[in-house]
């Protein structure tokens, strides 16, 4: 087979051939968009799930369909210590040169970069030296009185209003896109629920799309009690088989090839379902493939070079991340997941007082290593008193390696 003419796509976030087992989200989506044109008030939107389902793919995506509304968008990726403002404050600069570029009101556009300029700049430190102070890149004065307090919730909350209004007086919406979500620092994400349920109040046409690992409404419920009932969320999961066989036949039938029904049944075995595997070993078997139909044998040949480059690039670079301390965790951890394993293998939620047991150490102290792991997106708590990992696999990964 010609490796110039494989059409899979194994990236971090880069969209597949064919964005298969998501045709519920895209259509809800244009239901809340086709919603908010008509005046309907609509909830924002969160994304969960592990490591590997396509969230960001379908983030891109769903901000494809916002663009093809002609909203403006912009988006951001959340990072572990890192405030909220100066991205959010690109992001809606972004968005708001795409509707200045496609609806003409210049004087209220100005005023809100007025607005939004002096909520940039709150980002720089009362000390700083000029030389140091970051510049927002908006080329109109600051406007004083408005989103500049310097408490975030406060401001967030009035920006976006704002932004709302202009939304609302072109006659389009807003909407801003936030990968890694659950990385939000807690005043962030505090400030973020307070504005998304102000917006909510007021039907202003601004929406937040955010997405992140499954403990992100643990995370929002934390910060504000009320985000229960501020989000819609939606749980992406791994591929069913007739998505996951959609996935790897689609694009290969636009190439002239077929797979037999052995091969395809080998590579769901293989890959679990999740897109990222998908992509993976259906790139790997192509590459081997010396003919179509691709075969059963034919996957097997080329699985074990989808398999190191798994190990490499998805499971081994962050197990690098941890430090020896973590690392003797999650080990303890994925020895502990098999007994707690679904029905597929797939590895399940361990207690804390389990791996705590297997260390020979009292929970207490492991607390450093445990939260260290969860904000370094290893591992997640989606229940009080245990854990699991972020990756599909990764359990069975460490299970294997002669460490």
């Amino acid at each position: 087979m010609d490796p110039i003419r494989n059409p899979y796509a194994p990236g971090a976030g880069q969209r597949p051939p064919e964005l298969a087992g998501r045709d519920r989200e895209v259509e809800a989506f244009e239901v809340v968009l086709e919603r908010i044109a008509r005046g309907r008030p609509e909830r924002s939107l969160v994304l969960t799930g592990l490591r590997g389902v396509g969230k960001t793919v379908l983030l891109n995506s769903l901000r494809s369909q916002a663009i093809g509304r002609l909203w403006g968008t912009g988006k951001i990726e959340a990072r572990p210590d890192t405030s909220l403002r100066r991205p959010v404050s690109a992001a809606l600069h972004m968005a708001v040169r795409e509707l200045a570029g496609r609806h003409r009101a210049p004087d209220r556009i100005d005023d809100f970069l007025g607005v939004l300029k002096a909520f940039a700049l709150r980002s720089n430190d009362d000390g700083a030296k000029l030389r140091e102070r970051w510049q927002p890149g908006i080329d109109v004065p600051a406007t004083r009185g408005r989103a500049d307090s310097g408490d975030i919730e406060i401001d967030l909350v009035e920006l976006f209003t704002d932004a709302a209004a202009i939304a609302t007086d072109v006659g389009t919406g807003i909407a801003i896109f936030i990968d890694e979500m659950q990385d939000l620092g807690t005043p962030d994400v505090s400030a973020l629920c307070a504005a998304c349920h102000e917006l909510s109040q007021l039907g202003g046409p601004l929406i937040v799309v955010g997405a992140g690992l499954p403990h992100l409404p643990t995370v929002l419920s934390a910060a504000k009690s009320y985000s229960e009932r501020l989000f819609r969320y939606q749980r992406i999961d791994r591929l069913d088989r007739s998505a996951a066989d959609r996935a790897l036949n689609a694009p290969a039938l636009r190439e002239n090839v077929d797979y037999d029904q052995k091969a395809l049944d080998l590579l769901y075995e293989k890959s679990g379902g999740y897109p990222y595997f998908v992509q993976a070993y259906g790139k790997a078997t192509w590459d081997h493939a010396p003919r179509s139909p691709i075969t059963a044998e034919d996957v097997r040949v080329a699985a074990p070079e989808a398999e190191a480059e798994l190990a490499v690039g998805f499971f081994g670079s962050r197990f690098e991340r941890a430090t020896p301390a973590e690392r003797d965790y999650m080990r303890a951890m994925a020895a502990l997941s098999t007994s707690a394993a679904d029905d597929d293998g797939l590895d399940g939620a361990v207690p804390t007082a389990d791996v705590a047991r297997s260390l020979g150490r009292r929970p207490a102290s492991l607390s450093p290593a445990r939260d260290a792991l969860i904000k370094k997106g290893l591992i997640y708590s989606g229940e009080r008193g245990t854990v699991a990992f972020t990756v599909p696999h990764f359990g069975r990964y460490l299970r294997t390696q002669p460490f």
